[in-house]
């Protein structure tokens, strides 16, 4: 994290940076330049590295959670990564951010950074117990427990959805990962009626846009915007695990074929014609492409009975599997 947030100045995390790991300078617009076909502003420099963003700590011990399950090996540079992180989440987990759409407007308690700090904590602490620091552990149970139950108390509308914020009504594409984050199981009613409604109110058949703009909550002057190609990629991997196969193996099938001629897909799609916008390529958008198409994969495997299983020796893993500590969800 970076900017005016709660955590210590060697703690900080910059969301982006210059390849030479500096600062980035301060952003500034060029207002000379139409920009490509006429989409201005053209800027310099980008103000969202000085943001809060919390959700970039869960994904960063995420992805050291998801690599020692795959090389049953742990680090101790990794491990000291994942202390940092943790402890940084829980330092800041009660506080407003910017959120992952990088949020021009005031801070907010965005949900999915909530959640975010919950996968940090969750997945700090079946580390932790892998490497039998119980203490640590349970301290990071706990406060992943807590990190649950507050999401659960304050980001849920009556009708059943999980919010973009707190005391908001307004969705976001984002909440398509809770059943991939494990936030809760695909089958919860919570979990189903987000999704379902996510395709419904901010999709326009396959694509998908990350809020409604017009709510102007962002901070740019509820300027139209293309769909997000990553969120109608999460839609896909969403629809499969609430048991949505068809619609999920449909509208897979219509974003792949809306593939540039080299096969690439840019950070918009604009649904009316299919013309690529916004960066370009992302490569954001096409890990989420792979994860979608795995999980159409996977899907019918298991409908056919001829599930792979997981490649790998599996033994340091499933030791730590004996932890007797539930589930956060």
């Amino acid at each position: 994290m970076s900017g005016n947030g709660p955590v210590a100045d060697r703690e900080r995390l910059q969301v982006l940076y210059p390849v030479d790991g500096t600062r980035l300078p301060d952003e500034c617009e060029l207002d000379y330049l139409s920009g490509y076909a006429g989409s201005r502003p053209v800027r310099v420099g980008n103000a969202a590295s000085s943001q809060d963003q919390f959700d970039i700590l869960g994904a960063i011990v995420d992805c050291v959670y998801q690599h020692t399950k795959s090389r049953d090996s742990l680090s101790e540079r990794a491990w000291r990564i994942v202390v940092q992180a943790v402890e940084a989440a829980l330092s800041c987990w009660q506080q407003p951010d910017h959120g992952i759409w990088e949020s021009r407007g005031e801070r907010l308690h965005f949900t999915f950074s909530k959640v975010m700090c919950w996968v940090a904590a969750d997945r700090g602490a079946r580390l932790a117990a892998l490497r039998g620091e119980r203490k640590r552990a349970d301290r990071w149970w706990n406060a992943a427990l807590d990190i649950h139950a507050d999401v659960c108390a304050h980001a849920v509308r009556e009708d059943g959805c999980f919010t973009q914020s707190y005391g908001g009504d307004e969705l976001d594409a984002s909440l398509l990962l809770l059943p991939l984050v494990r936030f809760l199981s695909a089958d919860d009613p919570r979990v189903r009626a987000t999704v379902l409604k996510i395709a419904d109110e901010l999709g326009d058949g396959a694509f998908v846009y990350r809020y409604r703009t017009s709510a102007g909550v962002d901070g740019i002057n509820a300027e139209p915007e293309g769909s997000f190609t990553v969120c109608s990629f999460w839609l896909v991997s969403a629809l499969v695990e609430i048991g949505e196969l068809e619609r999920a193996r449909t509208n897979c099938e219509k974003l792949i074929g809306s593939a540039s001629s080299l096969g690439l897909y840019g950070e918009e799609l604009d649904p009316s014609t299919a013309r690529h916008l916004g960066n370009f390529p992302q490569a954001f958008t096409h890990l989420s492409l792979i994860n979608a198409v795995l999980h159409v994969i996977e899907a019918d495997q298991q409908a056919a009975a001829t599930t792979v299983g997981h490649a790998g020796s599996p033994t340091w893993w499933n030791a730590a599997g004996t932890d007797d500590r539930p589930n956060t969800a």
